[in-house]
């Protein structure tokens, strides 16, 4: 009889050893996966090792050179210079002579406990600037002592440079990403630099480049022992791409000239094209003073300074255009067929009312007369005209429909340019006078003063240049630009090549180029013609609430086929003739000839300084 109980105990074992054999297999996987793994990390895949020797490696930012910055006729405007940023691991800082090191960098005690807080705040663990834009002089005697101090290292990068000294409101400047930017845009890191104004802040992801990365390893001593792996995870820093602008340093350099000692401004526009051939706020700065270890400081001391120099007037000024902007109104009245060049009106001089002239001339005149003489009576007729054209039955809808004209040529727009913080100026809206008088409570009588550029319009100086273009072009205007390609000499920006035509037929700008030539063969710019070149310009003086009036003038030449297009507006300076009309002159001269001869009236707009020395 079989033994039951021996049966069960052997069927026991067999189970048991059956789970054994299991359990061993099962380890052995799990070993053989562990021992792939461990492979894989430890021979294949190196970032672990990365990882793990933090301690050793020193990661070093390679900073791109920003992108050259060249004029029209390939002047170096901006270029790069080399400094370097002494940069520090808190917790890697350890038994060094600090009396030694702040001797060394040109700090006090007290200057190296505040920084070392500052970057243990930042991380005690990864590198931050301990002082920064050490020049390549400094560098080369601190390189030879820096591998006493543990925790410290120099890291190279760039800054900007300008040979000429000029076009400070133009080209921008750079500066530290702020917070908010680190916040918006991953590619920035803190202590990375970032353009702030000009072109360097609209064409700053071309002219940034590509940052790469160093790998380093260092000993106990905290020097380089060489790189790490041979370079495998190095990556190159990608320069960033060159800027090729329309400026002409020339120009640019002898407009500044002139303007030094007055405020106001200069644009020049090459006419066919909408490029920027000149550009400058007056009082203006040397850009140099805004690069390096002075900038924080040069910066307060330009913000403070009574005359504002950091104030980009060309394109943040906002003045009434004064008799600049009859001619505006002249077209309009044309096209509207509310006014004719055979159109006469009367004049009686300083004593016509509503609107007085500023001088006493032949009377009546026609339209060409009218604005030869920049006869301000003649104008508030053609303004009235305009307003009170029955056709639009009511005086609300003929001002939208001059208004309409008005923002076609250029004014209370933005151009969507290259050049940032633009302003639109000021062309009011209908609304705008319902609210103040009443809907129905207003008349061509209530805005009278807009016949004559003045009241509640605002101009910015591009916006006066861009009259003039279109007026030279027939008809048409491209979009002011400064910079002609990008990476490449020929490479053209396509938007920028675009033509914006205006509603107003060219047979009208045919009579107002005549009459422009007229203003300044015999009219009121007459004392500064150009004996080989025919220009066309209309002179303005603005009122200013804030003091004496603004000299203005706007101008082409040559007459046919214009090469240069401008407006020049020099603050509390009285007539136009008086000042704008004689330094727009010697601009035109200069650009169009190479030289002056005219060298008693260069003289005398050099010396002109209505600035109040300290």
């Amino acid at each position: 009889m079989p033994d039951y109980n021996a049966s069960k105990f052997y069927m026991k074992n067999s189970y048991y050893s059956n789970r054994k054999y299991i359990i061993i297999i099962t380890f052995i996987i799990v070993g053989i996966i562990f021992a792939l793994r461990l492979f894989y990390i430890q021979v294949i895949d190196r970032s672990y090792t990365l990882s793990a020797n933090n301690n050793v490696l020193r990661y070093i930012t390679q900073y791109p050179a920003r992108g050259l910055i060249y004029d029209r006729n390939g002047k170096l405007l901006v270029f790069n210079e080399a400094v370097y940023d002494l940069m520090v691991t808190p917790n890697h800082v350890k038994n060094i002579d600090t009396t030694e090191f702040c001797t060394l960098v040109g700090i006090d005690k007290a200057g190296f406990i505040e920084r070392i807080e500052k970057a243990r705040k930042y991380s005690p663990y990864k590198a931050s600037a301990f002082e920064k834009q050490i020049s390549k002089e400094a560098f080369g005697y601190l390189e030879e002592k820096l591998y006493r101090f543990h925790g410290f290292f120099v890291q190279p990068r760039t800054i900007r440079k300008y040979p000429q000294s000029l076009a400070a409101h133009l080209l921008g400047y750079i500066g530290e990403a702020t917070q908010s930017v680190l916040d918006k845009v991953p590619y920035y890191k803190s202590g990375d630099y970032i353009g702030i104004s000009g072109i360097e802040k609209s064409y700053e992801e071309e002219l940034r480049g590509v940052k790469g990365m160093k790998i380093r390893m260092v000993d106990v001593f905290n020097r380089e022992q060489g790189s790490f792996q041979n370079e495998k995870y190095d990556t190159a820093a990608i320069m960033g791409k060159n800027l090729y602008t329309s400026l002409d340093a020339g120009l640019q350099a002898y407009g500044e000239l002139l303007m030094a000692g007055k405020r106001g401004s200069i644009v020049a526009i090459e006419p066919s094209t909408g490029e920027i051939l000149a550009f400058l706020s007056s009082p203006t700065y040397d850009p140099n003073l805004l690069v390096g270890r002075v900038r924080s400081k040069n910066y307060q001391k330009l913000s403070n300074d009574p005359v504002k120099p950091l104030l980009n007037r060309a394109l943040m000024g906002q003045y009434p255009p004064g008799s600049t902007f009859k001619i505006v109104n002249d077209l309009i009245g044309l096209e509207e067929g509310v006014l004719f060049p055979s159109t006469f009106y009367s004049c009686q001089g300083p004593g016509t009312s509503p609107i007085r002239c500023t001088h006493n001339h032949v009377s009546p005149l026609d339209l060409k007369q009218a604005i030869q003489q920049s006869c301000n009576p003649y104008h508030w007729q053609v303004f009235r005209s305009i307003i009170n054209k029955k056709e639009y039955g009511s005086v609300k809808n003929a001002y939208n429909a001059w208004q309409d004209y008005v923002t076609d040529l250029g004014f209370g727009i933005k151009y969507n340019s290259d050049l940032p913080y633009e302003l639109d100026g000021n062309i009011p809206e209908s609304e705008y006078f319902d609210k103040i008088y009443g809907k129905g409570h207003w008349n061509a009588m209530t805005i009278r003063s807009f016949s004559i550029g003045q009241g509640e319009i605002l101009t910015t100086p591009l916006q006066l240049a861009n009259l003039a273009c279109i007026i030279a072009n027939r008809g048409y205007y491209i979009t002011p630009h400064l910079v002609r390609s990008v990476g490449s000499p020929k490479s053209y920006i396509e938007r920028f090549t675009q033509k914006h035509q205006t509603k107003i037929h060219s047979q009208y700008y045919d009579f107002m180029v005549e009459a422009m030539f007229q203003v300044v063969e015999h009219g009121t710019a007459a004392w500064y013609k150009l004996d080989s070149i025919p220009m066309c310009g209309k002179t303005g003086t603005a009122q200013n609430p804030h003091g004496k009036d603004h000299s203005l003038f706007i101008c082409f030449a040559p007459k046919d086929h214009p090469k240069i297009a401008m407006a020049v507006i020099v603050e509390n300076a009285g007539f136009g003739s008086t000042w704008a009309v004689p330094i727009a002159s010697l601009l035109i001269e200069k650009y169009l000839t190479g030289t002056v001869k005219r060298k008693d009236v260069e003289q005398r707009m050099i010396e002109f300084n209505m600035i109040s020395k300290p």
